[in-house]
């Protein structure tokens, strides 16, 4: 129960504060964005550090940059592909998440590995 208090605690500052900052960015749609996914990574990271130590800490804050990278490969791909041309929104990024994959793998087994 403890663990659960400290996840919400810290998912809810780090939410607080990154909706602040999204809220001056346009369009406001990046509030949303950049509230939820540094809170959560943060809070597992701090959860994560205090179970197993920094080190396992360290190598999950690797393996989460690394996951962003490739999720921004992923999000340029479907956005060009999209922007070219009218094709089916469903389609399209349900068949670009081999590249999701296949960044996060190769990256995966070249730095992490």
């Amino acid at each position: 129960m403890p663990e659960l208090l400290v996840r919400f605690a810290i998912g809810g500052v780090v939410v607080s504060i990154f909706s602040a900052i999204g809220s001056f960015l346009r369009p406001k749609t990046f509030a949303g964005l950049f509230g939820a996914a540094p809170s959560v990574a943060l809070a597992t990271l701090a959860l994560t550090f205090d179970k197993n130590g920094h080190h396992y800490a360290a190598l999950e804050g690797r393996s989460m940059v690394l996951g962003a990278i490739a999720m921004a490969a992923y999000a340029w791909v479907v956005a060009m592909i999209l922007f070219r041309a009218r094709h089916n929104t469903l389609l399209v990024t349900s068949c670009s998440l081999v590249i999701w994959l296949g960044v996060a793998f190769g990256l995966w087994s070249v730095l992490l590995r």
